[in-house]
């Protein structure tokens, strides 16, 4: 849980770098958090504006930790636009973001890891 408010408080900070477990662990919380949206949608029958707004709120702090996640592995925010090729392009984004970061710091900053290691 902890990592996922840690990037929400880090709203829309695309610089920097973030370890593969603080993606990965936002990821799993967001998606449970659409599944429990929609339903609460579907029984309040609201469906799918509270849906819409908790993705669209949610929206920069996801595309700023994929960026900083890019980051850490020594790629451009830039290459998320990779996705955008049919097919192959989702694949080779979840292969990047899957990767293991540079142990050493790069131009975006400091290995993630050697904090929480300190």
């Amino acid at each position: 849980m902890n990592y996922y408010l840690d990037v929400l408080k880090k709203y829309a900070d695309f610089s920097g770098r973030a370890r593969r477990q603080e993606y990965w662990m936002f990821f799993l919380f967001q998606i449970a958090a659409l599944i429990i949206v929609a339903i609460l949608d579907a029984v309040l029958g609201t469906s799918p504006w509270l849906y819409l707004i908790y993705a669209l709120a949610t929206l920069l702090p996801n595309l700023a930790v994929s960026v900083r996640r890019l980051h850490d592995t020594g790629k451009s925010g830039w290459w998320m636009l990779i996705s955008l090729v049919p097919f192959i392009g989702g694949i080779w984004l979840l292969v990047l973001l899957a990767t293991a970061g540079q142990p050493q710091p790069n131009q975006y900053g400091q290995d993630p890891k050697a904090a929480y290691a300190a």
